[in-house]
């Protein structure tokens, strides 16, 4: 067994479940959503990008994109809560939470295909 294989699968499925969690309840209710697991996402989704700079296959690459298109979203999701929470003078509405939960769910699908990818490159591995 790969021990770096390993961590590698487990920081992809890692991000997948976090990223699942910050994203399930209603969409425009703010109690449904923790700050802090999509803290967690972010940091477990930034941890899987960078353990997937080494590979210079196709697949790595696709998988660093999917990853990093991931990255993207919840950073931007974060950026706009934390721009809601201590910039704007509105404060949290149904429609800014809609709309961060709406990015999450774009990581998340990110996320799913870079699972779904591991798991056919892992498949056709051959001893």
């Amino acid at each position: 067994m790969n021990l770096e294989k390993v961590l590698f699968g487990f920081f992809i499925v890692l991000a997948l479940t976090l990223n699942f969690g910050f994203f399930i309840g209603e969409i425009d209710n703010p109690a449904h959503h923790n700050v802090y697991e999509l803290f967690f996402a972010i940091v477990v989704n930034l941890i899987a990008t960078v353990l997937k700079f080494g590979d210079r296959t196709q697949m790595g690459a696709v998988l660093l994109a999917t990853s990093l298109v991931a990255d993207l979203q919840l950073i931007i999701a974060a950026s706009l809560w934390g721009y809601v929470l201590y910039v704007s003078q509105t404060g949290m509405d149904s429609a800014t939470m809609a709309s961060i939960v709406s990015l999450s769910g774009g990581a998340l699908l990110a996320n799913v295909i870079s699972v779904v990818l591991l798991i056919i490159e892992t498949s056709n591995l051959r001893r």
